[in-house]
């Protein structure tokens, strides 16, 4: 018996709309980054990207648990001698959700080119509307 390896030109991709409002934000990255990866599917290959097309909507309605909201911070460094820059967990989701979701996510593809070309297939809205109606999504509940 042979192992079955997918090719990139063989491969259907679908589109789904993944609804965040009122749904911590871990399990929603863990299941949105899984579609993405492909591991959804029969054809999952390691080193292949299987994945699908994966609209978030609502970004701005998800959950932290706990006291996430105030001991959380994301950082960035300009490159600079003391150009750190941090920010609070609850300024980020009042400020830029979208961004906040994007990285949750993007931090559970792999690190490396194959990661990359995943996160290009990942949209997220802060709120209920997105312009991908001509490519058919289906909902997907979580």
């Amino acid at each position: 018996m042979k192992t079955f390896m997918a090719k990139p030109e063989t491969i259907e991709r679908k589109w789904y709309i993944v609804d965040a409002a009122g749904k911590p934000l871990g399990r929603v990255a863990s299941r949105v980054a899984s579609i993405l990866r492909g591991k959804n599917k029969p054809i999952y290959t390691p080193h292949v990207d299987t994945g699908d097309h994966v609209i978030v909507l609502n970004a701005d309605k998800v959950i932290l648990t706990g006291k996430k909201l105030d001991k959380k911070f994301y950082y960035r460094h300009s490159g600079y001698i003391n150009g750190i820059k941090s920010v609070s967990a609850r300024d980020m989701l009042a400020n830029k959700p979208e961004e906040m979701v994007f990285n949750a996510i993007k931090g559970m593809l792999p690190h490396n080119v194959l990661g990359r070309s995943m996160a290009k297939k990942l949209r997220v809205y802060a709120g209920t509307e997105h312009h991908h109606e001509a490519q058919k999504p289906e909902t997907l509940e979580i």
